[in-house]
C-alpha cells in the first residue's frame, strides 16, 4: 500500500474515497458519434469513380439549365433563325464551324433548319430532365407513403390488392399514349399521364418490403401502445428503407427520360423541343449519307444523361445502406 501512496502521491483516504452514484452516467457508453448522411457521403466519395460521375452530372446540369439561359435561347425564334438559308442546313460540325465561324454552338453542326444542334440539344435536355424529376418526385412520394400503409394495414391491403390487380396489368405505354391522344400533348399532360398510375409499381414494391419487417418486436410494441399505423409506417419502417427508395429513384428517373424519348420518337410525345422530339424530327437524317450526325448526336446525349443519372443514383443507393458504413 505504501508503494501506491508513493507512486500516486495520494493518501489512503484519497485512494479509497467513496464517490456519488450517478444512474444516468452509468447508462452511458463510450462510442464514436454516428451521422447517417455523413457516413453515406463518406462511403460514396470513397470510390473515385463516383467523383468522375458527379463531375459529368454537374456538366450535364450546367449545360441543360444554365447554358440556354446564358445565351438567351428563344425556343420560338432560334430554331428557325436560318430556315431560309439553304447553305446553312444539314451541316456537319466541320462544315458548320467553317460556315459560321469557330463558336461553341456549332460543334454539333446544324440541323435541317440551319439551327444549332448543340443549342437545341441542351434546351431539350432541360425539358426532358425536368419532366423526369417531376414525375419521379410525385410517383416516389405517393408510392412510398401509400406503400408503407398498404403493407402495414391488412384492411387496406385487401382493397389495394384488387386495385393493383386491375390497374397494374394495363400496359403503361398504351395508357400514356391514350392519355396523350385524348388530351392536348403538352408537358403537364405527359406528367399527368406518367403519374396517374406510375406510383403503383413503387407502392407495391414498398408494400412487399414492409410486410417483411412489420411484425418485428418494436413495431408490435408500438401497436400495443396505441401508436397509429401511419406513424409506425413513417417513423419505424420508412427510415430503414432509405437505400431501397434511393435505388428505386435511381432507376425511375432515367426510365422517365427514356419513355419521353420513345413516345416522341413514335410521334406521341409533347410538341416542345425535347430530346425525344429532336430525335423524332431527325430520324430521316439517319439514313441519309452525311446527315447521320443530326440523329446520333441527340441519341448520344440522351444516353449519356440517362447513364450518368442511373450510375449516380445506384452508387448513392449503395452508399446509403447502413451495412456499408462499418
Amino acid at each position: 500500500m505504501e508503494d501506491f501512496n508513493k507512486k500516486y502521491n495520494m493518501t489512503d483516504a484519497e485512494l479509497f474515497a467513496p464517490i456519488d452514484k450517478d444512474e444516468l452516467a452509468s447508462e452511458k457508453i463510450t462510442a464514436p458519434r454516428y451521422s447517417y448522411w455523413r457516413s453515406t457521403f463518406r462511403v460514396f466519395f470513397r470510390k473515385k469513380v463516383n467523383v468522375v460521375v458527379l463531375v459529368l452530372l454537374a456538366f450535364v446540369v450546367a449545360f441543360a439549365y444554365i447554358y440556354p439561359v446564358v445565351i438567351g435561347y428563344d425556343a420560338e425564334v432560334d430554331p428557325f433563325i436560318n430556315v431560309t438559308d439553304t447553305a446553312a442546313q444539314h451541316l456537319t460540325p466541320v462544315e458548320a464551324l467553317k460556315y459560321f465561324g469557330n463558336h461553341l454552338k456549332w460543334i454539333f453542326g446544324a440541323n435541317a433548319r440551319g439551327a444549332s444542334t448543340f443549342d437545341a440539344i441542351w434546351y431539350g435536355s432541360s425539358i426532358s430532365i425536368s419532366l423526369a424529376l417531376i414525375c419521379a418526385a410525385i410517383n416516389m412520394t405517393v408510392g412510398t407513403l401509400l406503400g408503407a400503409v398498404w403493407g402495414f394495414s391488412r384492411k387496406f391491403d385487401m382493397i389495394m390488392n384488387e386495385v393493383y390487380n386491375i390497374l397494374g396489368n394495363i400496359p403503361s405505354t398504351l395508357f400514356i399514349s391514350v392519355m396523350v391522344m385524348v388530351f392536348s400533348p403538352s408537358f403537364w399532360t405527359l406528367v399527368f399521364a406518367m403519374t396517374i398510375m406510375g406510383w403503383m409499381g413503387m407502392a407495391y414494391y414498398i408494400r412487399t418490403r414492409v410486410i417483411i419487417i412489420r411484425d418485428h418486436e418494436y413495431n408490435l410494441a408500438s401497436r400495443c401502445l396505441g401508436t397509429s399505423i401511419f406513424k409506425i409506417a413513417t417513423k419505424n419502417i420508412l427510415p430503414f428503407m432509405t437505400s431501397v427508395i434511393v435505388l428505386e429513384i435511381a432507376a425511375a428517373i432515367p426510365g422517365y427520360i427514356s419513355s419521353e424519348v420513345f413516345l416522341s420518337y413514335i410521334g406521341l410525345g409533347i410538341k416542345d423541343q425535347t430530346l425525344g422530339r429532336l430525335i423524332y424530327e431527325s430520324q430521316n437524317a439517319m439514313v441519309t449519307p452525311g446527315w447521320g450526325w443530326e440523329f446520333w448526336t441527340p441519341v448520344a446525349v440522351a444516353s449519356v444523361i440517362t447513364v450518368v443519372l442511373y450510375v449516380t443514383g445506384q452508387n448513392l443507393g449503395d452508399a446509403s445502406d447502413p451495412r456499408t458504413h462499418m
